[in-house]
C-alpha cells in the first residue's frame, strides 16, 4: 500500500514530531520522541526502510547548542564511526565494478603501502581492522587535518605486532586505509566518492563527508559537547606519552593533541577529510543505503549493489572482545555486528560515537537510519540509545509486515551536485 495522506501522517507522530510515518510504527516514534524532551537535549531523526521502501521518515528537537534552530527535513549530524560504513560501502562499489578484490593485497593497488611488514596485509584484513594499524602513533592535530598527510602516515607506518591479525578497532586509521585504496584504484579522494559512489546513485543529498558547502541543502547540526578550554596540565603530559605505548588500546587509536577542541566552537572537525569519523548525514540517507544492502542490493527500481556482493557482507558471528575497545562486535568487510547479548539487533551496519546508526537486516528486509547531536551530555546512556530503539523498530515493523503498511514520502532534498569553492 502506498499514499499516506497529510491528515493519517500527522495523526501518527507524537508532539513535537515532524515528517511522515506509517502508523504500526507509534511506539518507535514514541520512544524516538521521548529521546529528546527539551533544548537542552538537541534533536536528531529517524528514517525506516522495510523491503526497500521508506516507512518512517521523522525529525524533532533543535539542531544548534542554544536550541532556537529547529531540526529539518535536512538537517544532518556528523555521525562520527558511522562514517566508516559509509566509507566501505564505496569499497563496496568499486568492488562490483571489479576494481577491487577483497583478497589481494592492498599493496598490489597502492605500491606505497607495502612497506614495513604490510606487503601481505588483504584488503579484506584491513576491513576485519585485523591489519595491526590502528593506533596514531603521535600525529599532531594539523596532521590529523590533512587526510593527504594521513593517508601518506598510514601507508609508511609499521604494523603493531601485538595486534595483527586479530581484531582490534580501528577507531581513525581505518577511513584514511579506505580513502588511500580508492584513491589509488580511482584517483579520488573519499569526499568526492562518496558523492559519487553513494549520494548520486541513490539520489539524496544527505550524505556528505566533512561539513556541506555553502551550496547543499544539507546543514550540518551543531554538537552539543562541553564548551570548556580549561587545560588539564597533567592530561597533557601524561596522554601523549600512553597513547604512544604498543598496548594502549583504543586510547593510542584516538588520541591526538587538541582532540578535545576540533568538536568545540564552530567543529573544527568538520572542515578535513576524515573518512572513519566526521561524516554529516542525515538518518533518511543512511537508511536509504543500507535499505538497499538489507533488499538485495536494489532500491527504487535500481541496483545499487549486486546480490552477490550484498550475500557477501553478513559474516559470522565472533563472541571474541576486540583487542582495542574489548566488547565483541564482530567485523567483516567494513560493517559490525552486535553478537552479544544474541538476537537483540540482528544484521549489521555501524554505530558511531554518541549513538548515531545506520543498520541492515538482509533477513528481513529491515534498515534504519538514527543520527543525533549529542555528545557527552548529561545523557549518559546516549551510546546505547540506538540498541533500545532497534528493539522498537523490530517489533512494529514485524507488526507492519503481518497488517500491511504505507510508505512515506521523500521529504528530503534530491542529490545536488555541490560546489566547494565557497565552504558552508
Amino acid at each position: 500500500m502506498t499514499g499516506v495522506n497529510k491528515r493519517e501522517r500527522s495523526a501518527a507522530l507524537p508532539h513535537g514530531v515532524q515528517g511522515a510515518a506509517d502508523s504500526n510504527f507509534a511506539c518507535t516514534l514514541r520512544g524516538f520522541s521521548r529521546l529528546f524532551p527539551g533544548r537542552r537535549y538537541g534533536g536528531g531523526a529517524l528514517s525506516i526502510y522495510l523491503h526497500g521502501e521508506p516507512v518512517v521518515d521523522v525529525w524533532t528537537g533543535y539542531s544548534d547548542r542554544r536550541g532556537t534552530q529547529y531540526w529539518s527535513a535536512d538537517t544532518g549530524a556528523m555521525v562520527f564511526s558511522v562514517t566508516k560504513g559509509m566509507a566501505s560501502t564505496v569499497i563496496h562499489r568499486l568492488a562490483d565494478r571489479g576494481l577491487i578484490d577483497y583478497d589481494t593485497p592492498v599493496a598490489e593497488y597502492w605500491p606505497e603501502f607495502g612497506v614495513k611488514g604490510k606487503a601481505a596485509i588483504t584488503v579484506r584484513e584491513l576491513m576485519q581492522h585485523r591489519a595491526g594499524l590502528s593506533h596514531l602513533n603521535g600525529c599532531t592535530k594539523a596532521q590529523l587535518l590533512d587526510h593527504q598527510v594521513m593517508e601518506e602516515r598510514v601507508a609508511a607506518a609499521p604494523v603493531n605486532k601485538l595486534l595483527f591479525g586479530h581484531q582490534a578497532y580501528h577507531a581513525l586509521t581505518y577511513g584514511w586505509l579506505m580513502s588511500g585504496l580508492g584513491r589509488a584504484v580511482t584517483g579520488k579522494g573519499m569526499r568526492d566518492l562518496i558523492r559519487e559512489e553513494l549520494a548520486e546513485p541513490l539520489d539524496t543529498d544527505g550524505l556528505h563527508l566533512g561539513r556541506p558547502p555553502a551550496n547543499a541543502p544539507t546543514r550540518a547540526a551543531q554538537i552539543l559537547a562541553p564548551q570548556g578550554a580549561l587545560a588539564n596540565p597533567v592530561f597533557n603530559f601524561v596522554a601523549p606519552r600512553v597513547a604512544a605505548l604498543g598496548v594502549s588500546g583504543m586510547f593510542g587509536s584516538m588520541y591526538f593533541p587538541g582532540m578535545k577542541s576540533v568538536v568545540q566552537g564552530d567543529t573544527p572537525f568538520l572542515d578535513a577529510e576524515i573518512p572513519a569519523a566526521n561524516g554529516v548525514a542525515t538518518a533518511r540517507s543512511l537508511a536509504k543505503m543500507y535499505g538497499a544492502i538489507a533488499n538485495g542490493g536494489r532500491i527504487e527500481g535500481k541496483q545499487f549493489l549486486s546480490e552477490e556482493r550484498v550475500a557477501a557482507l553478513t559474516g559470522r558471528a565472533s563472541y571474541w572482545p576486540d583487542r582495542n575497545i574489548f566488547v565483541p562486535l564482530s567485523f567483516n568487510l567494513g560493517y559490525h555486528s552486535l553478537p552479544v547479548p544474541p538476537g537483540v539487533m540482528p544484521g549489521f551496519g555501524h554505530a558511531g560515537l554518541a549513538g548515531s546508526v545506520g543498520w541492515a537486516d538482509p533477513s528481513t528486509g529491515l534498515a534504519f537510519g538514527f543520527v543525533h547531536n549529542r555528545l557527552l551530555t548529561r545523557m549518559v546512556l546516549d551510546q546505547a540509545t540506538f540498541a533500545g530503539l532497534g528493539v522498537l523498530i523490530r517489533r512494529d515493523a514485524a507488526r507492519a509486515r503481518r497488517r500491511g503498511y504505507q510508505t512515506v514520502p521523500d521529504l528530503g532534498a534530491p542529490f545536488y551536485s555541490v560546489s566547494r569553492e565557497v565552504a558552508g
